[in-house]
C-alpha cells in the first residue's frame, strides 16, 4: 500500500516509524535517480521539497509528540539516508528538522505545541539562521527590532543556508534597537517587506536553495517572537544551549550521508569494471578500500555515540542540569571533526578510483559542508572542555 501523510498520522509511533523509514526508502531511490542532473542544474529545491512534502515527510520531521513527530534518533536516520542519494536536499532536511525544535528550545510549551501541531498539519518546511552578538561588537547587528504597538519591526538582511525562496517558516535572531535584549523570531517569507536574493554558481550543495533574506520594516506580531536569548553561555537554559549543537550534529549525518553515498557509487564502479583499477583480484584496490571504509566506520561510530548522547538531553528537557550541555557540545564538536576529516579525504580519494561523470559532485558537497567550520577552533574548545571541564557550550559557527 503506498505510503501518504494520511497513513503516518493515523499509527501508533512504533508502526509511524516502520512507515516513515520505508518512505524514506522510496524518496531516497527518487531522489538518487536524478541526483547528478539535479547537481549540474543547481535550481533551488522547488520540486524536490514537493517531494518531501508529497511523501509526508516535512510533517513527519517535527519533534515527537503521542500523536505526532519523530524522534531525535528517528530523525537524525531519515536525514543521513536523505543525504546519501543527495546531501543537498539532506541538509534541507536537517535544518527543517532542527529548526521545527525552535518552540522548544526558545518558547514556552504552549507556543511549542502550538506551533508543532501546525507545523505538521500543514506541513511547513523550516528554515534558518543564527548570529547573536555580543553587545560590544563592533560591527553591529545585522537585523534588529524596534517595538511598535503590540509587536515589532523587524529590518536587515541575513544569509540562510538552505531553502530561502521556498520555506515557510524562517526562523532568526535579532537585536532590539531599545532594550538590547537578542530574540528568535519567526518570519513568514510571504510577508510584506520580505524580499529573497538566491546564491548562485556555488561549488557544492548547489540545491540547497542557500541566499540572503533582506527584511525592510517588516511586521511582527506578538505570537512571532519566541523569546529572549542571552549573549552569554551561563545564562542561557540548559534546555536552550542544546540547540546549537543540535543543529551541527545533524549536519554531521549529512556528511555521513556524503561520504556513504560516495564510497557506495566508487564501490558500484569498482565492481562494474569502470574503474582506474582493475576490481576483483587487486590487493591495492582492497588496501584503500579498506583505509577508505574503516574512516567511514570510525566517524560513523563516533556520530552515532553523540546521536545517543543528544537524544537522551533532548529527553530529559526541562529536567537537564547545567553541567550536561557542555559535555554535549564537546562531543557534538568531536563528532564534527572525525567527519569532516573523513569527507574530505574519502571523497576526494574515491576520484582516483573511478572516473565517471558526477562523482566529483560528493567532493564538492562535503567542502561546502564543512566550510564554515574551522578543525583548529573546535579542538581548542574541545581540549578546554577536556582540561578544565568547562560549563560553556564548545564554541562553533552557528547557521
Amino acid at each position: 500500500m503506498p505510503t501518504t501523510p494520511d497513513t503516518i498520522d493515523r499509527t501508533s509511533a512504533a508502526e509511524r516509524r516502520r512507515v516513515l523509514l520505508r518512505t524514506v526508502r522510496d524518496v531516497a531511490d527518487d531522489l538518487a535517480a536524478d541526483a547528478i542532473a539535479r547537481d549540474r542544474a543547481g535550481r533551488p529545491p522547488t520540486d524536490e521539497v514537493a517531494r518531501l512534502r508529497e511523501a509526508g515527510l516535512l510533517a513527519a520531521l517535527t519533534p515527537p509528540a503521542p500523536d505526532r513527530g519523530t524522534d531525535w534518533r528517528a530523525g537524525c536516520a531519515v536525514i543521513r539516508r536523505i543525504a546519501t542519494a543527495d546531501s543537498s536536499i539532506g541538509e534541507v532536511l536537517a535544518r527543517h528538522y532542527v529548526h521545527a525544535w525552535s518552540g522548544r528550545f526558545h518558547a514556552s510549551r504552549h507556543q511549542a505545541d502550538a506551533l508543532e501541531e501546525e507545523s505538521a498539519r500543514a506541513q511547513w518546511l523550516w528554515t534558518g539562521a543564527f548570529r547573536a552578538l555580543a553587545p560590544d561588537d563592533a560591527d553591529g547587528p545585522d537585523l534588529t527590532l524596534r517595538p511598535r504597538d503590540s509587536g515589532h519591526v523587524l529590518n536587515g538582511s541575513r544569509f540562510v543556508d538552505t531553502a530561502v525562496a521556498v520555506a515557510d517558516q524562517i526562523v532568526v535572531d535579532a537585536r532590539c534597537a531599545v532594550t538590547g535584549d537578542v530574540l528568535t523570531v519567526l518570519i513568514p517569507p510571504g510577508a510584506r517587506g520580505v524580499s529573497i536574493e538566491p546564491a548562485h554558481d556555488r561549488l557544492g550543495q548547489r540545491v540547497v536553495g542557500a541566499g540572503e533574506v533582506v527584511l525592510d520594516r517588516v511586521t511582527l506580531a506578538p505570537g512571532q517572537v519566541l523569546g529572549r536569548r542571552p549573549d552569554d553561555e551561563e545564562s542561557t537554559a540548559p534546555f536552550t544551549a542544546l540547540a546549537e549543537p543540535a543543529l551541527r550534529l545533524a549536519l554531521c549525518h549529512v556528511g555521513l550521508g556524503i561520504v556513504e553515498g560516495a564510497l557506495g557509487e566508487a564501490r558500484d564502479l569498482s565492481r562494474g569494471g569502470r574503474a582506474h583499477r582493475l576490481p576483483g583480484t587487486d590487493p591495492d584496490l582492497f588496501l584503500t578500500y579498506g583505509e577508505l571504509a574503516s574512516a567511514a566506520q570510525t566517524a560513523t561510530a563516533v556520530v552515532d555515540r553523540a546521536t545517543e548522547v543528544m537524544a537522551q538531553a533532548l529527553d530529559t528537557g526541562a529536567r537537564l542540569d547545567d553541567e550536561e550541555p557542555a559535555g554535549v557540545a564537546a562531543l557534538v564538536a568531536t563528532a564534527e571533526t572525525v567527519t569532516s576529516k573523513a569527507a574530505l579525504h574519502i571523497t576526494a580519494r574515491v576520484l582516483e578510483l573511478a572516473d565517471a561523470p558526477g562523482l566529483d559532485r560528493f567532493w564538492r558537497n562535503a567542502r561546502v559542508l564543512t566550510a564554515h567550520h574551522p578543525a583548529a577552533h573546535r579542538l581548542r574548545s574541545i581540549g578546554e572542555h577536556y582540561l578544565n571541564g568547562s560549563h560553556r557550550a564548545v564554541a562553533a559557527t552557528f547557521h
